[in-house]
């Protein structure tokens, strides 16, 4: 199953960030974990839910990028393990 594909993704240190537009949220809840980097600022994690299948932790969203990481802000990153080539893809 694919939860997202773009052919506007930015790779930055093996993540890749999709536009928040094509983003099924149907498949994504919000996780309770949070993270702060100096360069990515403050950032809101997701969970994956398919049928009844849930993945921790596999996307996120910087809240408050620094000036440098303003391309990305609303921006979702997902870790090379759930993103090839543009796309999001869970097993069912």
């Amino acid at each position: 199953m694919v939860l997202v594909a773009s052919d506007q993704t930015i790779v930055i240190e093996g993540s890749y960030y999709f536009p928040p537009d094509p983003i099924k949220r149907d498949n994504f809840r919000d996780s309770d974990h949070v993270s702060v980097c100096p360069w990515k600022g403050r950032a809101a994690y997701y969970d994956v839910v398919v049928g009844g299948k849930v993945v921790g932790n596999v996307g996120w969203t910087s809240l408050d990028p620094s000036a440098a990481a303003l391309p990305i802000k609303d921006d979702v990153a997902f870790y090379r393990r759930v993103a090839f080539l543009g796309k999001v893809k869970m097993e069912d």
